[in-house]
């Protein structure tokens, strides 16, 4: 038997939720729709009902290491892995498999992302552990998929054969695909073979070793140099020595799309990756007027179809006569702009970092 494990990638910043997430406190450590918890908690939370605290690992910025310990304080501390750089998700995998490996050549491992919404946890489990009995007989590379519901421009997709499926509801990838355009997303929606890419994988140790050095033999040459310090005191120095030569790439690109045996398993979960401020709106609880209302002391005065977000516990935030607009305030920040208009907030915070500073982002 193969020991289970799970590693959550939580290294981003998450700029697209400005102000809110900053440099300083990035969108996996909050609560956005009022839950009580933060995405990394709930995240956590999710992947408990599988496997054991031991067997989780967190990989994020060496800046979030005393956050993650104050948000999973039951997780242990060597298994949180630390990057001195942000450098896309095949160098942070990699890593982190290169520790399991170490410590237990016999793994079987899943990787999620910390800051996406899951509200159906039932299907989620039943997903999982369906993917880890397929590679825990198999050296497959599994990949959640989710069924989409509209035509989505801001989804990778994959392709899967319809007709190949096994008895653990796994199906042969046929391709992947980037966020495509409105049209090409329509095309997908209606062919019925195409579901959208959850970030989330499924492999066992060898395959994942074997396909890394297949695929991506430079970064596991450049990795491998730290495998006698790995879990050692010598770690953190090996590691800020040569973190700065992995390729900057995804593991999607860099193993995915290029590996053989890849099969996807389909799966309805309530999923979303909350990827801006309009997934919140699209998410949030409506009132009459269809405004979305996070957080307190919130007044509205004749406003529609609004997603307005007070992150402040003693400012009081009242609006008039607004339609279509999205509002947040912070401590240090207040921000209003339209509906629909999300990919503008990363020009808006490099314009905020040169005019009015970096302590603003």
């Amino acid at each position: 038997m193969r020991t289970p494990y799970c590693v959550i990638m939580a290294g981003g910043i998450g700029s697209r939720f400005w102000p809110m997430s900053t440099e300083k406190t990035p969108k996996q450590f909050l609560d956005f729709l009022g839950t009580g918890e933060s995405l990394m908690q709930q995240t956590y939370n999710r992947v408990r009902r599988i496997f054991e605290p031991e067997n989780i690992l967190v990989v994020t910025h060496e800046n979030y290491a005393a956050l993650t310990q104050e948000h999973l304080p039951d997780l242990p501390e060597q298994n949180i892995i630390l990057e001195p750089l942000r450098r896309n998700t095949a160098p942070c995998i990699a890593y982190a498999a290169l520790k399991i490996k170490k410590r237990d050549p016999n793994a079987n491992m899943f990787i999620t992302p910390a800051d996406h919404l899951i509200t159906d946890e039932d299907a989620f489990e039943a997903t999982v552990r369906k993917g880890l009995a397929k590679t825990e007989e198999s050296d497959f590379f599994v990949t959640i998929g989710i069924q989409p519901h509209k035509p989505e421009t801001g989804y990778g997709y994959i392709q899967y054969n319809e007709a190949a499926g096994d008895d653990h509801g796994s199906f042969a990838v046929k391709a992947f695909t980037e966020k495509p355009d409105l049209e090409h997303a329509k095309k997908f929606l209606e062919s019925g073979d195409f579901l959208w890419n959850a970030g989330m994988f499924i492999w066992n140790i060898d395959a994942l070793s074997s396909g890394l050095d297949i695929h991506l033999p430079e970064l596991m040459a450049t990795l491998g140099e730290t495998w006698n310090d790995l879990d050692t005191a010598y770690e953190k120095a090996s590691i800020e020595r040569i973190y700065g030569e992995c390729d900057n790439i995804s593991i999607d690109y860099g193993l995915m799309e290029r590996a053989d045996q890849v099969c996807v398993i389909p799966a309805e979960m309530g999923w979303s990756d909350l990827g801006n401020w309009g997934a919140i709106y699209d998410l949030g609880a409506k009132d009459t007027a269809e405004n979305v209302v996070v957080g307190a002391n919130v007044l509205l005065q004749n406003c529609t179809s609004c997603l307005v977000v007070n992150a402040t516990k003693d400012k009081a935030l009242v609006l008039t006569d607004l339609n279509n607009k999205i509002v947040v305030q912070t401590e240090s920040t207040t921000l209003t702009f339209p509906q629909g208009n999300d990919q503008a907030i990363k020009q808006i915070v490099k314009a905020v970092k040169i005019e009015l500073g970096e302590a603003f982002v």
